[in-house]
């Protein structure tokens, strides 16, 4: 091995140390308690190490979002393959990513609510956004009519899940209604099959 693939290796190592660090910090505490300073002290590295890494917290939320996403791409697939039909399989990748939302709100947080600098919806779209994204896709294409937009559709449905989740993490919405919001979610994108 040479001298250049051993500090490859150690480098991505301590890129995944901070992430890790991160993420578990954000779960326990929330992302106020995400500092540089408090993460240079978990992994016992300088701020320096951390920025030769990380322009800043900003961007270590980031590598969080994208860590996450390739997580729920995971999490809506497995969902997904054991369903058995297309109402069946929208229902259960919609209650995946609801539980998703409710069981990890810091990573769902970094992923979808805080301002991060990635870029969704386009072709440089890091690779695990693209693979959640698909797996979303998966399920709303086979529910959808000729002629329909399936980004839109998928867009739709995303957000429909989106809000019942953030509302209801919120309080806003009793999370004692959620199957049945669901389900009214679901019968309305299925009504037509």
């Amino acid at each position: 091995m040479s001298i250049q693939t051993r500090r490859e290796r150690e480098r991505a190592e301590r890129e995944r140390l901070i992430v890790t660090a991160a993420r578990e910090l954000a779960e326990a505490e929330g992302w106020d308690a995400v500092t540089t300073r408090r993460l240079a002290a978990e992994i016992e590295y300088s701020q320096p190490v951390l920025y030769s890494h990380f322009k800043g917290k900003d961007a270590i939320m980031a590598a969080v979002a994208v860590q996450g996403c390739a997580d729920l791409a995971v999490e809506l697939r497995a969902a997904r393959t054991a369903a058995e039909g297309p109402r069946e399989a929208l229902a259960a990748v919609g209650e995946a990513y609801a539980s998703f939302g409710r069981r990890r709100p810091a990573l769902y947080d970094a992923m979808f609510t805080h301002a991060v600098d990635l870029p969704f919806a386009t072709p440089e779209a890091p690779a695990p956004l693209q693979e959640a994204f698909a797996e979303l896709v998966a399920v709303v294409e086979p529910i959808a009519a000729e002629g329909e937009d399936i980004g839109l559709l998928t867009e739709t449905y995303w957000a429909g899940l989106h809000g019942l989740v953030t509302l209801m993490r919120s309080g806003r919405l009793p999370e004692r209604d959620h199957d049945q919001r669901l389900a009214l979610l679901i019968g309305h994108f299925t009504a037509a099959l």
